[in-house]
């Protein structure tokens, strides 16, 4: 079995989402569609931010990212290991140099699996609407040497140019229920387990990009559809939500039943703004899965194929 989701942000302005800068203009990194550009946002960033989400859960994780280093840092507790470590097992790895780990190592374990998939598979968030060349300036202030400081950081004052943008984005993951599966019981219960806490995670994803210091955009869904389907692709377009909210091939296709009902969910403002009352009688005879909130949808997709949810439990 598989879940197919596609998530659909709040809008907000941000420049959060930028990639190298140009002297001192900070610039977004974008996508071309069309005779237009979107503004997008990498899945490597989102897949750290849940890393360290699923550490401040209190899970077992081997990676952590190191914020203050001259460059993008991390380091690890021990040699890769899916068995013991939630973020090895739910996002994989590759060991570059294989030479590093030592044949004790491999010899202990029976064996060592030197690279492995993601069981959470992300594509690139993209803007909801195209880039409209915005921009703000600001000005770094001029440091004055004070006398009783030990230092003075900037000796000038430079104008600072970042490209902005206002909207929502939306982007899609899938995860194999298969992969979570084992022979142990013991193992098997722990996967559960981490895939539980990673739903709860991507139902209040946020922390996802650089330049905190000046943007607060949340990654978190504002609106989310799910198939829980045997089907092994999606069968849809999942970058489908609207400038609305809505989604409207899905909704189509399932008033049409050219998609079961039942192996949808849908949570959040696609089901309190975007779809009109007589839609939604027609998919609930669809039985089609409807909450008012978009955790509320994850948290039920999480009690269905983990055997509890995240929301009305402490985790």
């Amino acid at each position: 079995m598989n879940i197919f989701a596609t998530i659909l942000t709040y809008p907000a302005p941000s420049a959060n989402y930028r990639g190298e800068s140009e002297q001192n203009r900070s610039v977004i990194q974008k996508v071309t569609q069309g005779r237009f550009e979107y503004a997008i946002m990498s899945p490597e960033a989102m897949r750290n931010a849940l890393r360290e989400m699923l550490r401040c859960y209190g899970l077992q994780c081997n990676r952590e990212r190191l914020h203050n280093e001259e460059q993008l840092a991390v380091s690890f507790e021990d040699y890769p290991d899916p068995d013991k470590y939630a973020d090895d097992f739910l996002f994989g790895y590759m060991v570059a140099k294989r030479e590093q780990v030592p044949k004790k190592v491999i010899s202990q374990r029976g064996g060592f699996q030197f690279k492995r998939d993601s069981v959470l598979r992300m594509n690139l968030a993209k803007a909801l609407q195209p880039y409209r060349h915005d921009a703000v300036f600001t000005q770094s202030p001029l440091t004055v040497k004070n006398p009783n400081s030990p230092w003075q950081n900037a000796t000038t004052s430079a104008p600072l140019h970042r490209e902005m943008s206002l909207t929502a984005f939306q982007y899609p993951f899938a995860i194999n229920l298969n992969d979570c599966c084992s022979e142990d019981s013991s193992q098997e219960k722990k996967r559960k387990e981490w895939l539980r806490y990673l739903l709860k995670g991507i139902s209040e994803l946020n922390g996802v990009a650089g330049n905190h210091a000046r943007s607060y955009f949340e990654m978190a869904p504002a609106s989310i559809v799910i198939r829980l389907s045997d089907s092994v692709v999606a069968g849809y377009d999942t970058y489908g939500f609207r400038e609305d909210g809505s989604f409207p091939e899905v909704v189509d296709g399932i008033l049409h039943d050219d998609y079961p009902g039942k192996e949808f969910y849908f949570g959040g403002q696609i089901v309190k703004q975007a779809l009109d009352d007589c839609v939604k009688k027609q998919l609930e005879e669809k039985s089609v899965n409807l909450f008012r909130m978009a955790y509320q949808t994850l948290d039920a997709v999480a009690e269905t194929v983990t055997g509890q949810g995240f929301a009305s439990s402490a985790l």
